[in-house]
C-alpha cells in the first residue's frame, strides 16, 4: 500500500472518529467529551503521521542504498572500460604497460 492510500485512509479514518464523537458528545449535552473526542482524534492522527513518515523513510533508505550499489557498479563498470581502452592504445602505438 502507498503512504498516498495509507495517508487517506487515515485522515478518513479520524474525520469518521471525530464526527462521531462530536455528534454523541452533543446527544449527551457533554462539552468535556467533545474535548476528549477530540484529543483522542489528535492523538490518532499524530500517531498514524507518524507511521506513514516511518514508511516513507524506510522506502527512501531502500531506494537510496539501491542507487548507491547501481552508482558502484556504473564506476567499477567505467573503471573497466578506462583500462581496457588505455591497454588497447598501448598495444596500438607498440607501448607496455
Amino acid at each position: 500500500m502507498t503512504s498516498g492510500k495509507l495517508l487517506r485512509i487515515l485522515i478518513a479514518c479520524a474525520a469518521l472518529a471525530a464526527f462521531s464523537g462530536v455528534a454523541s458528545a452533543q446527544q449527551d449535552g457533554s462539552g468535556q467529551g467533545v474535548k476528549q473526542d477530540a484529543k483522542a482524534a489528535g492523538h490518532d492522527i499524530g500517531n498514524g503521521a507518524r507511521d506513514v513518515g516511518h514508511a516513507t523513510k524506510g522506502a527512501a533508505i531502500s531506494v537510496g542504498h539501491g542507487a548507491k550499489e547501481a552508482g558502484h557498479g556504473i564506476a567499477h563498470g567505467a573503471r573497466e572500460g578506462w583500462d581496457a581502452t588505455k591497454h588497447a592504445v598501448k598495444q596500438v602505438f607498440g607501448k607496455s604497460d
